[in-house]
């Protein structure tokens, strides 16, 4: 999680629940790398009420020997709040499947939560704390105007965000833009051609989705946000010039510098878009979840 919000180290990791996973599906597509599942679990406590926005934490085995018995992380909750037959808390998460490579020995390794939680079945047991935090709070005012950015695994939050908007507050009014970027079109998550989840706002007067991806996927180029924010800047900078203008932001902690460029080049000048966004900050307008 970035600073925004807050550090791994400052959440409480207790109470602590069992959970059993009722289904896990990949949902990139075949021989698409790194792999993304979803995972729908049931918590083991009536009690444990959650909100669409919110997170929940999964405490991985650890290892012992280095005095780590577990391995905590969050993960955004997927979709609306559900229980099962027998009332307990039904959850959904995307988890991304991790690795990354050591600097010095060139040795690859795997991220501990992420491939304990993609190597799991259904019926498998694991335990879950939280829930946690509200980032993405919906304005009280039906007339606001919200601008979602996501990338990668940061698309899961704001599909249950999404869906609560349309199918629990209802009749909004604002302007709802999405954003979502990614590599290729076959890294878009609940956006592509065998899960596109966001097919059935598109009816809905207000609401847009745009997709970002690289130019060049193979060659690890950056995400092209400077092209898809940049066809509508015009209209982009006039709506956060609204005081009715709410942006939420998630996914990897990099986009932060990503956006502050693209969004510098749309104002004309850094210290233009550095007002702007400290405006947008102080009213708690602009919202990051980035890790």
């Amino acid at each position: 999680m970035s600073v925004a919000v807050k550090r791994l180290e400052d959440y409480e990791t207790e109470p602590r629940f069992e959970a059993t996973v009722v289904t896990t599906e990949c949902i990139t597509a075949k021989g698409v790398e790194p792999e993304v599942r979803e995972l729908v679990i049931d918590v083991d406590r009536p009690s444990f009420s959650y909100s669409a926005g919110q997170s929940i934490g999964v405490l991985a085995p650890g290892s012992p020997e280095f005095g780590h018995e577990h391995h905590f992380r969050l993960y955004s909750v997927a979709d609306l709040p559900q229980t099962n037959d027998a009332g307990r808390p039904r959850i959904t998460i995307c988890v991304r499947r991790c690795s990354y490579i050591d600097n010095y020995s060139g040795e690859v390794y795997n991220g501990i939560a992420s491939n304990f939680l993609c190597d799991l079945n259904a019926g498998d047991s694991l335990i879950t704390t939280g829930p946690y935090g509200l980032p993405f709070e919906v304005p009280e005012d039906r007339d606001a105007n919200l601008i979602l950015i996501g990338t990668g695994t940061g698309i899961a939050p704001f599909r249950a965000f999404v869906k609560h908007l349309y199918h629990d507050v209802g009749d909004w009014k604002g302007r709802v833009t999405l954003f979502y970027g990614a590599r290729s079109g076959l890294e878009l998550l609940y956006m592509n051609d065998e899960r596109d989840d966001f097919a059935q706002y598109y009816d809905e007067e207000t609401f847009e989705a745009f997709r970002a991806l690289s130019p060049r996927p193979n060659w690890a180029d950056p995400i092209a946000w400077d092209m898809a924010l940049s066809e509508r800047g015009a209209e982009l900078w006039e709506m956060l010039g609204d005081p009715k203008t709410h942006v939420f932001v998630a996914g990897i902690e990099k986009m932060r510098d990503e956006l502050d460029r693209v969004f510098s080049d749309l104002a004309g000048s850094k210290e233009k878009w550095k007002r702007r966004k400290a405006e947008l900050m102080a009213g708690a307008r602009w919202v990051e979840l980035l890790y």
